[in-house]
């Protein structure tokens, strides 16, 4: 299915019951929805807990529209996006899970519109990370190689291993996202946030800080898992589960 957002059309789908409690997945940069939540086994775990999965594809990702103006990105606007695919499908409220540049979307549309979501799962997020390396990074993706930036080198392996990707709207995006920790607004959310990181994680860091300043939110770390592989760990599912399943 299709929305469209001011002239951006977003891409996503829905899986699992009709009348399961919903819940939006969000994947992480260079990613897209099948990527990040199918094949690693996400929508299967959570359709068989009886949710009803909602998957997007970001903005310059996957089967969405892929501009190639920074102007055109932003975590408020891919957060806008979300409450669009929500309004479209007429749900209210729903949980949510992001990875990555998905945390910090679901980060966003927590600040934005705290009445939009019940609770959210955030991985791969810290109070720095990738965001913080953006300039090198889309560098790296404008040129067509690696930089001399170790994080720039990383992104840039893992997206342009994937011919489907379109380097120039990512390298708009990384630049457009920008870093803006908040400290003030982030004390004065009241959504139960659960963040998961991998212990070896040396692209999202600061988790512990991040989780300082949000003081409805808890930390789980998995251990021997970086930033990639901590996605698909059976540790970090049976946190979200568990977490998503608790009564207030």
């Amino acid at each position: 299915m299709d929305f469209d957002s001011d002239g951006v059309r977003i891409h996503y789908e829905v899986n699992g019951p009709e009348h399961g409690n919903p819940i939006v997945l969000v994947h992480g940069f260079a990613s897209d929805y099948r990527l990040n939540w199918v094949g690693t086994r996400w929508q299967e775990t959570l359709t068989g807990a009886g949710f009803r999965v909602i998957g997007i594809d970001c903005r310059g990702h996957g089967h969405s529209d892929k501009p190639h103006a920074e102007a055109a990105y932003g975590v408020d606007l891919m957060a806008g996006d979300v409450i669009g695919v929500l309004d479209d499908l007429a749900v209210d409220a729903t949980a949510y899970l992001g990875y990555s540049m998905g945390a910090r979307i679901g980060l966003q549309v927590v600040l934005d519109h705290p009445r939009r979501v019940t609770r959210a799962v955030l991985g791969g997020i810290g109070s720095a990370g990738a965001i913080d390396h953006a300039a090198e990074i889309a560098r790296a993706f404008r040129i067509g190689e690696p930089t001399d930036d170790p994080i720039a080198q990383s992104f840039y392996k893992f997206a342009s291993a994937r011919p489907a990707n379109d380097m120039q709207a990512l390298a708009a995006c990384i630049v457009g996202l920008k870093a803006d920790v908040q400290p003030d607004r982030l004390a004065k959310i009241r959504t139960p946030l659960l963040v998961v990181v991998g212990d070896r994680d040396e692209i999202a860091t600061g988790a512990p800080e991040l989780v300082e300043l949000v003081p409805s939110s808890r930390l789980v770390t998995i251990a021997d898992r970086d930033h990639m592989s901590a996605v698909p760990a059976r540790e970090f599912k049976q946190a979200a589960l568990e977490f998503l399943t608790a009564e207030d």
